[in-house]
């Protein structure tokens, strides 16, 4: 079970990864490329961080690579820089706009019966095209993603605001959700659902992320949505005696690869 790697929801066309710095939205946002890449998504991960010079997507750009996942990351955002330039390139927008046409496409190919005959169709992607933008942290972090706003609103997106009971000051349900507002006011898109990444790096064990399901489902309810998953470490797994009566306690589990270290561990 460990070992396989399963997506914790169908996508949506397009799905926003924001929160506060360090809570783990880079780490959630590779996996979900990866997995999304895996279960047959023609995937685009945009790599919208363009304030935090060490946790970035455009560092694992050669893990992507291999699986098929296509990298949009700031310009001199390579791996390696720690140049922080606030350039993003001109593919954002057509990248989100090719997921809406396919996604319409295939919403027109059911209403008329012709589900098959639209799978079938070569320019189609076997389980859809699929963007995954990672945004920087906080409110200062969206500030990058506000310029995409409008083409993220045209179509069906998701914005998941991750979450993490062990991170500084959102430690709190009311520390998190205030973070939120900051992050949806100045992004000028609205959360529609919370992940719970919570995490003590390598030392985190299955009764940290067990003790933090209440912070995540208090969150979610004081912004009027939905926990879509709780992210579990394969590395917390594989110590437990027995792995599947351990994730059975755990609502939506949604077990990932620490892919992002510091680069002082």
């Amino acid at each position: 079970m460990a070992g396989v790697r399963e997506l914790p929801f169908a996508l949506a066309p397009v799905t926003v990864v924001v929160g506060h710095y360090g809570v783990g939205k880079t780490n959630f946002a590779l996996n979900l490329a990866l997995d999304a890449a895996a279960a047959g998504y023609e995937v685009t991960l945009a790599d919208m961080d363009v304030v935090n010079p060490y946790f970035r997507s455009s560092e694992y750009a050669s893990l992507l690579e291999e699986a098929g996942v296509r990298l949009i990351a700031p310009v001199f955002g390579g791996a390696g820089t720690s140049l922080d330039v606030p350039s993003l390139t001109g593919a954002v927008v057509p990248a989100i706009e090719a997921a809406y046409a396919e996604d319409a496409e295939r919403a027109l190919g059911g209403a008329s019966g012709a589900a098959a005959t639209v799978a079938r169709d070569v320019h189609l992607s076997v389980a859809g095209k699929a963007v995954v933008i990672d945004a920087g942290g906080d409110d200062v972090g969206a500030t990058a993603l506000a310029r995409f706003a409008p083409a993220i609103r045209a179509g069906r997106h998701e914005v998941l605001y991750v979450v993490n009971a062990r991170r500084n000051l959102t430690q709190t349900a009311d520390e998190a959700a205030a973070v939120l507002g900051e992050i949806e006011e100045t992004c000028g898109l609205a959360a529609t659902a919370v992940v719970n990444n919570t995490h003590l790096q390598g030392e985190t064990t299955l009764g940290h992320i067990t003790e933090s399901v209440p912070f995540a489902q208090t969150v979610a309810r004081k912004a009027g949505v939905p926990v879509a998953c709780t992210t579990v470490p394969k590395s917390a797994i594989r110590r437990e005696s027995d792995p599947a009566a351990a994730l059975s306690k755990l609502p939506s589990s949604y077990p990932v690869e620490v892919l992002v270290a510091p680069p002082w561990a």
